[in-house]
Protein backbone atom coordinates (compact mmCIF):
# COMPACT_ATOMS: atom_id res chain seq x y z
CA UNK A 1 0.00 0.00 0.00
CA UNK A 2 1.11 3.75 -1.32
CA UNK A 3 -0.83 4.64 2.69
CA UNK A 4 -0.63 2.32 5.44
CA UNK A 5 -1.85 3.97 8.43
CA UNK A 6 -3.46 1.53 10.72
CA UNK A 7 -0.78 -0.83 12.70
CA UNK A 8 0.17 -1.72 16.12
CA UNK A 9 2.80 -2.69 18.98
CA UNK A 10 3.23 -4.82 21.38
CA UNK A 11 2.02 -2.47 24.07
CA UNK A 12 -1.12 -3.33 23.07
CA UNK A 13 -0.96 -6.95 24.52
CA UNK A 14 -2.07 -9.04 21.25
CA UNK A 15 0.43 -7.87 18.84
CA UNK A 16 4.02 -9.18 18.41
CA UNK A 17 7.36 -7.66 16.33
CA UNK A 18 9.25 -4.63 16.96
CA UNK A 19 8.34 -1.11 15.65
CA UNK A 20 11.59 -1.56 12.75
CA UNK A 21 10.44 -4.75 11.96
CA UNK A 22 7.06 -3.00 11.32
CA UNK A 23 8.64 -0.63 9.48
CA UNK A 24 11.04 -2.78 7.38
CA UNK A 25 8.35 -4.42 5.96
CA UNK A 26 6.29 -1.82 5.41
CA UNK A 27 9.62 -0.50 2.99
CA UNK A 28 9.94 -4.08 1.03
CA UNK A 29 5.83 -3.71 0.49
CA UNK A 30 6.30 -0.53 -1.21
CA UNK A 31 4.73 1.57 1.60
CA UNK A 32 5.46 5.75 1.26
CA UNK A 33 3.50 6.32 4.48
CA UNK A 34 3.47 4.05 7.09
CA UNK A 35 1.30 5.00 10.79
CA UNK A 36 1.60 3.69 13.91
CA UNK A 37 -1.91 3.39 15.65
CA UNK A 38 -1.70 1.31 18.70
CA UNK A 39 -4.88 0.99 20.83
CA UNK A 40 -5.02 3.92 23.60
CA UNK A 41 -5.65 3.71 27.10
CA UNK A 42 -9.28 3.47 27.99
CA UNK A 43 -10.75 2.28 31.36
CA UNK A 44 -12.27 -0.77 30.30
CA UNK A 45 -10.75 -3.79 28.81
CA UNK A 46 -7.30 -3.13 29.75
CA UNK A 47 -5.65 -6.28 28.92
CA UNK A 48 -6.23 -5.36 25.00
CA UNK A 49 -4.62 -1.79 25.17
CA UNK A 50 -1.59 -0.21 26.36
CA UNK A 51 -2.26 2.18 30.08
CA UNK A 52 -1.49 5.58 30.35
CA UNK A 53 2.01 4.66 31.70
CA UNK A 54 2.93 3.80 28.20
CA UNK A 55 1.88 6.88 26.53
CA UNK A 56 5.33 8.13 26.59
CA UNK A 57 7.06 5.22 25.71
CA UNK A 58 4.98 4.90 22.38
CA UNK A 59 5.47 8.11 21.38
CA UNK A 60 9.03 7.67 21.35
CA UNK A 61 9.50 4.33 19.74
CA UNK A 62 7.59 6.14 17.24
CA UNK A 63 9.63 9.21 17.22
CA UNK A 64 12.79 7.71 17.15
CA UNK A 65 11.62 5.82 14.22
CA UNK A 66 10.73 9.02 12.27
CA UNK A 67 14.63 10.24 12.86
CA UNK A 68 16.16 6.55 12.00
CA UNK A 69 14.00 5.89 8.60
CA UNK A 70 13.63 9.83 7.68
CA UNK A 71 15.27 8.84 4.25
CA UNK A 72 13.38 5.92 3.49
CA UNK A 73 9.74 6.33 4.33
CA UNK A 74 7.51 9.07 6.02
CA UNK A 75 6.49 7.63 9.80
CA UNK A 76 3.27 8.59 11.25
CA UNK A 77 2.22 8.71 15.26
CA UNK A 78 -1.36 8.09 15.57
CA UNK A 79 -3.71 6.31 18.17
CA UNK A 80 -6.82 4.18 17.67
CA UNK A 81 -9.27 5.07 20.06
CA UNK A 82 -12.25 2.92 20.97
CA UNK A 83 -15.26 5.03 21.09
CA UNK A 84 -17.34 3.87 24.31
CA UNK A 85 -19.36 6.53 26.02
CA UNK A 86 -18.37 6.86 29.72
CA UNK A 87 -15.15 5.15 29.14
CA UNK A 88 -12.64 7.05 27.12
CA UNK A 89 -9.39 8.95 28.75
CA UNK A 90 -9.87 12.48 28.48
CA UNK A 91 -6.11 12.24 28.77
CA UNK A 92 -5.89 10.39 25.21
CA UNK A 93 -8.17 13.22 23.53
CA UNK A 94 -5.92 16.12 24.40
CA UNK A 95 -2.59 14.24 23.30
CA UNK A 96 -0.91 15.48 20.48
CA UNK A 97 -0.79 12.92 17.22
CA UNK A 98 -0.58 12.82 13.67
CA UNK A 99 -4.22 11.19 13.44
CA UNK A 100 -7.22 9.41 15.47
CA UNK A 101 -8.64 6.53 14.21
CA UNK A 102 -11.90 6.64 15.97
CA UNK A 103 -13.51 2.76 16.29
CA UNK A 104 -16.03 0.84 17.50
CA UNK A 105 -15.47 -2.45 18.85
CA UNK A 106 -17.95 -2.77 22.14
CA UNK A 107 -21.72 -2.40 22.05
CA UNK A 108 -22.68 -1.47 25.76
CA UNK A 109 -19.77 -3.97 27.06
CA UNK A 110 -19.86 -6.65 24.81
CA UNK A 111 -16.54 -7.02 22.94
CA UNK A 112 -18.54 -7.83 19.89
CA UNK A 113 -15.07 -8.97 17.58
CA UNK A 114 -13.49 -10.63 20.51
CA UNK A 115 -13.75 -14.52 19.95
CA UNK A 116 -14.31 -15.12 23.38
CA UNK A 117 -18.05 -13.54 23.26
CA UNK A 118 -18.98 -15.01 20.35
CA UNK A 119 -21.02 -16.85 21.71
CA UNK A 120 -22.86 -12.90 22.57
CA UNK A 121 -24.61 -13.57 18.40
CA UNK A 122 -26.69 -16.20 19.43
CA UNK A 123 -28.62 -13.69 21.95
CA UNK A 124 -29.08 -11.02 19.97
CA UNK A 125 -31.01 -9.38 16.98
CA UNK A 126 -29.07 -8.93 13.92
CA UNK A 127 -31.10 -5.32 12.70
CA UNK A 128 -30.89 -3.62 15.92
CA UNK A 129 -27.58 -4.76 16.67
CA UNK A 130 -26.40 -3.29 13.66
CA UNK A 131 -28.84 0.43 14.01
CA UNK A 132 -26.99 0.55 17.90
CA UNK A 133 -23.73 -0.06 16.07
CA UNK A 134 -24.29 2.51 13.46
CA UNK A 135 -25.96 4.91 15.67
CA UNK A 136 -22.20 4.71 17.87
CA UNK A 137 -20.98 5.20 14.58
CA UNK A 138 -22.20 8.59 14.19
CA UNK A 139 -22.22 9.82 17.27
CA UNK A 140 -18.49 9.04 17.04
CA UNK A 141 -18.04 11.27 13.60
CA UNK A 142 -20.62 13.68 15.18
CA UNK A 143 -18.02 14.33 18.27
CA UNK A 144 -15.50 15.63 16.41
CA UNK A 145 -12.48 14.49 18.02
CA UNK A 146 -11.55 11.83 15.58
CA UNK A 147 -9.97 11.49 12.05
CA UNK A 148 -9.89 8.18 10.67
CA UNK A 149 -12.99 5.53 10.88
CA UNK A 150 -11.89 2.29 11.45
CA UNK A 151 -13.15 -0.50 9.95
CA UNK A 152 -16.44 0.65 9.31
CA UNK A 153 -18.34 -2.12 9.31
CA UNK A 154 -16.23 -4.37 11.49
CA UNK A 155 -19.53 -5.93 13.09
CA UNK A 156 -19.19 -8.82 10.29
CA UNK A 157 -16.23 -10.29 11.14
CA UNK A 158 -18.17 -12.97 12.39
CA UNK A 159 -20.61 -13.31 9.08
CA UNK A 160 -23.26 -11.81 10.89
CA UNK A 161 -24.99 -9.12 8.80
CA UNK A 162 -28.07 -8.01 8.85
CA UNK A 163 -31.51 -8.64 7.39
CA UNK A 164 -31.69 -4.95 5.98
CA UNK A 165 -29.28 -3.72 3.39
CA UNK A 166 -26.86 -2.19 5.60
CA UNK A 167 -26.74 0.88 3.39
CA UNK A 168 -29.65 1.76 4.85
CA UNK A 169 -28.68 0.87 8.31
CA UNK A 170 -25.51 3.07 7.99
CA UNK A 171 -26.99 6.23 6.22
CA UNK A 172 -27.26 8.69 8.61
CA UNK A 173 -23.55 7.39 10.34
CA UNK A 174 -22.42 8.21 6.85
CA UNK A 175 -23.87 11.24 6.14
CA UNK A 176 -22.72 12.41 9.93
CA UNK A 177 -19.02 10.85 8.74
CA UNK A 178 -19.50 13.32 5.68
CA UNK A 179 -20.38 16.44 7.83
CA UNK A 180 -17.76 16.07 10.27
CA UNK A 181 -15.23 16.11 7.21
CA UNK A 182 -13.58 12.65 7.93
CA UNK A 183 -11.95 9.79 6.34
CA UNK A 184 -13.16 6.28 5.71
CA UNK A 185 -10.39 3.32 6.43
CA UNK A 186 -10.25 0.72 3.18
CA UNK A 187 -9.13 -1.83 6.69
CA UNK A 188 -7.93 -5.29 4.68
CA UNK A 189 -7.93 -7.03 8.40
CA UNK A 190 -11.42 -8.75 6.91
CA UNK A 191 -10.05 -10.84 5.11
CA UNK A 192 -7.78 -12.77 7.71
CA UNK A 193 -11.11 -13.25 9.58
CA UNK A 194 -13.93 -15.62 8.77
CA UNK A 195 -15.72 -12.66 6.98
CA UNK A 196 -12.95 -13.08 4.75
CA UNK A 197 -13.89 -9.11 3.21
CA UNK A 198 -12.48 -6.23 3.49
CA UNK A 199 -14.24 -3.33 5.80
CA UNK A 200 -16.00 -1.26 4.30
CA UNK A 201 -17.96 -3.89 2.10
CA UNK A 202 -17.80 -3.43 -2.15
CA UNK A 203 -21.92 -2.06 -1.31
CA UNK A 204 -20.72 0.40 1.66
CA UNK A 205 -18.12 1.80 -0.48
CA UNK A 206 -20.02 2.78 -3.25
CA UNK A 207 -22.22 4.71 -0.48
CA UNK A 208 -19.29 6.51 0.51
CA UNK A 209 -18.15 7.55 -2.87
CA UNK A 210 -21.18 8.74 -3.66
CA UNK A 211 -21.06 11.15 -1.28
CA UNK A 212 -17.20 11.70 -1.66
CA UNK A 213 -16.14 10.74 1.71
CA UNK A 214 -11.94 10.62 1.31
CA UNK A 215 -10.58 7.38 2.23
CA UNK A 216 -7.41 5.91 3.50
CA UNK A 217 -5.83 2.37 4.10
CA UNK A 218 -4.60 0.12 6.55
CA UNK A 219 -2.91 -3.03 7.04
CA UNK A 220 -4.26 -3.06 10.59
CA UNK A 221 -1.54 -5.17 11.14
CA UNK A 222 -0.47 -7.29 14.73
CA UNK A 223 2.80 -8.82 13.39
CA UNK A 224 5.22 -7.91 10.68
CA UNK A 225 3.99 -10.57 8.27
CA UNK A 226 0.55 -8.49 7.79
CA UNK A 227 1.95 -5.43 6.73
CA UNK A 228 0.86 -4.69 3.40
CA UNK A 229 -0.85 -7.74 2.93
CA UNK A 230 -4.01 -7.43 0.25
CA UNK A 231 -2.61 -4.17 -0.68
CA UNK A 232 -3.82 -5.29 -4.86
CA UNK A 233 -7.40 -6.66 -3.42
CA UNK A 234 -7.58 -3.39 -0.96
CA UNK A 235 -6.26 -0.47 -3.86
CA UNK A 236 -8.48 -2.48 -6.72
CA UNK A 237 -11.34 -2.52 -4.28
CA UNK A 238 -10.80 1.47 -4.24
CA UNK A 239 -10.38 2.27 -7.43
CA UNK A 240 -13.44 0.23 -8.84
CA UNK A 241 -15.90 3.20 -7.26
CA UNK A 242 -13.74 5.75 -8.46
CA UNK A 243 -11.24 6.41 -6.21
CA UNK A 244 -7.56 7.34 -7.35
CA UNK A 245 -5.91 9.08 -4.12
CA UNK A 246 -5.76 8.17 -0.41
CA UNK A 247 -5.73 10.36 2.74
CA UNK A 248 -2.06 11.10 5.21
CA UNK A 249 -2.34 12.99 7.47
CA UNK A 250 0.64 15.38 9.36
CA UNK A 251 -0.25 16.37 12.86
CA UNK A 252 -4.42 15.89 12.46
CA UNK A 253 -4.13 17.94 8.57
CA UNK A 254 -4.98 16.12 5.76
CA UNK A 255 -3.01 15.82 2.39
CA UNK A 256 -4.70 13.37 -0.41
CA UNK A 257 -2.07 11.85 -2.27
CA UNK A 258 -2.25 9.88 -5.32
CA UNK A 259 -1.70 5.78 -5.14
Amino acid sequence: MTIDLHNHTVLCNHATGTVDEYIEAAIAAGTHYFGFSDHAPMRFDPEYRMSISQMGLYERWIRKAQEKYADRITILLGYEVDFLPNYMEPSVLNRPCDYRIGSVHFIDQWGFDNPEYFHRYQEVESDEMYIRYFKLIEEMAKSGRFDIVGHLDLLKVFNFFPKTDVRILAKNALLAIKKANMTIEINVAGLRKPVEEIYPSPSLLESIAELEIPITFGSDAHRPDQVGLFTHEAQTLARSVGYEYGATYRNRDRAMVKF
